[in-house]
């Protein structure tokens, strides 16, 4: 590699490099700061993410490939390394209260968050199968730890090890695929793949080391029939660290599928077939499963799942529209969901835990202005309009009917009316109900601001949703 070629390379991968090296100055200085003075870490922290996110407004005007075409810097990842800062800096802002209750406000819980920052923006920019994998396993890695942080809990230490033997096969079968692919092609790279079997009749060992890559990547989502992990890792995680992992791994893990299928060999494959079965049954699973809960995070857990499997139609659309159509659906998606995880935390508080439904009940009648926001956020999860939930549905139902799947938009539609029912129902029990305790949330000034963020995005999004989706076309088409 060239100096002027290494040059460019640095400078294309400029926020990831300022990411890691943040994280490790902090995880240095973590050691000096004095006990109660952990506010630092995180106000220290969130300039980290701040300043990689203008490094990364400058270097969005063109396209730079870098490291010999294992990462590029374009549109496309410019728009979802936007949405893992947001993840972030929430997150961030949400743990400094929260991580005090639980004890685990040390430097390695921020260091771990940035060192996860790192991987999924590599992940987001990759353009290489080992360049992705190293994204992904630098991702995963850290959300594991995150995972068993509350280590006096053996609820956590259960969600722990079940995510890292399900997330190592998973792993696994990806490597598999990747090996597979270099095997019958020759490269790694998506683009090398693609001109490999240009104009030759599709060899069926390809069309399996697509599965395999597939199947490695919907766990990263939490599809089925990968999605096992996801209700105990949510429930037993700290809660900050599930808000993060609902909306950050998820939007990263969405990255890699998008940029694997604009690639013109999972076009030729058909594997489109493949990932319409695994959206209706995802969708099916998180609908009907969260019925049943009575655990707040559990059942957000599986409406996780039903919202992974939504955004999965958009991938079986395909095309510019239906890729914008997901971008756009990620990016609400975290609004709402850090919104709602948001409400969680601010619960938490002596031994008060805000992990049961029934926590909740007279919300209303205590807390009026928090059972709005509560409100709010819930509908829009459920996808009633005007809320930005119902705009990201309907275009994800627009590129479907565009492209001639009128029958899974029929699906998509049914299935989310019975998702509508236990959104409503936590609804029913925060404003139809007595208060069972008095309690006192822990609204600090970081909660506050954050919720007054998400919610602003909750409802910005949908005054104008046009506006966010020209967004998201942009970076498909610029990208």
């Amino acid at each position: 590699m060239t100096a002027a070629a290494l040059f460019q390379s640095i400078l294309a991968s400029l926020p990831e490099i300022v990411v890691v090296t943040g994280a490790c100055v902090l995880l240095i200085l973590g050691q000096l700061v004095a006990k109660g003075q952990e506010p630092f870490l995180v106000f220290a922290s969130v300039a980290v993410v701040l300043i990689a996110a203008l490094g990364t407004i400058m270097l969005s005007g063109e396209v730079r490939p870098a490291y010999a075409g294992m990462f590029v810097t374009d549109r496309f990842s410019v728009f979802f390394k936007f949405v893992f800062y947001l993840a972030t800096v929430l997150t961030l802002l949400l743990s400094q209260k929260y991580a005090d209750i639980e004890g685990i406000g040390h430097s390695e819980y921020y260091v771990l968050l940035l060192f996860a920052l790192s991987g999924m923006m590599i992940m987001a920019s990759a353009t290489d199968l080992l360049s992705i994998y190293v994204g992904l396993e630098l991702t995963v890695l850290c959300t594991y730890v995150l995972t068993g942080f509350l280590r006096q809990k053996r609820r956590s230490n259960e969600a722990a090890l079940k995510y890292v033997i399900l997330g190592s096969v998973s792993t696994g079968i990806f490597l598999y695929g990747v090996s597979l692919v270099y095997g019958l092609t020759g490269t790694t790279q998506l683009d090398g793949m693609a001109a490999a079997v240009a104009g030759d009749p599709l060899d069926p060992g390809l069309l399996l080391a697509v599965v395999f890559i597939v199947a490695g990547l919907v766990f990263k989502v939490g599809a089925v029939p990968f999605h096992m992990w996801l209700p105990d890792a949510y429930e037993g995680a700290p809660t900050t660290i599930t808000a993060f992992m609902s909306v950050g791994p998820k939007a990263a893990g969405f990255a890699v599928i998008l940029r694997v299928f604009l690639n013109p060999l999972v076009a030729a494959s058909d594997v489109w077939i493949i990932v319409a079965v695994i959206a209706v049954a995802t969708m099916a699973l998180g609908s009907f499963v969260a019925l049943v809960q009575d655990n707040f995070k559990r059942l957000l857990a599986y409406s996780s799942i039903a919202h992974a499997g939504f955004a999965l139609f958009g991938v079986v659309a395909g095309g510019a529209d239906g890729i914008a159509s997901v971008m756009l659906y990620l990016l609400i998606y975290s609004f709402m969901n850090l919104g709602i995880f948001g409400t969680v935390i601010m619960m938490r508080n002596g031994d008060f835990s805000g992990e049961v439904i029934e926590d909740y009940a007279g919300l209303a009648k205590s807390h009026p202005g928090l059972a709005l926001l509560m409100l709010l956020y819930l509908f829009s999860l459920a996808g009633i309009p005007p809320t930005a939930g119902f705009f990201a549905k309907f275009y994800v139902l627009v590129a479907l009917v565009e492209r001639g799947f009128v029958m899974l938009a029929v699906i998509a539609v049914l299935l989310s009316v019975v998702a509508a029912y236990f959104y409503i129902r936590i609804a029913m029990v925060i404003y139809m109900r007595e208060p069972n305790r008095a309690f006192d949330p822990a609204l600090t000034p970081l909660v506050r601001a954050t919720l007054a963020f998400t919610a602003a995005g909750t409802i910005g999004i949908g005054l104008f949703p046009a506006w966010f989706l020209r967004f998201a076309q942009h970076a498909v088409f610029g990208g």
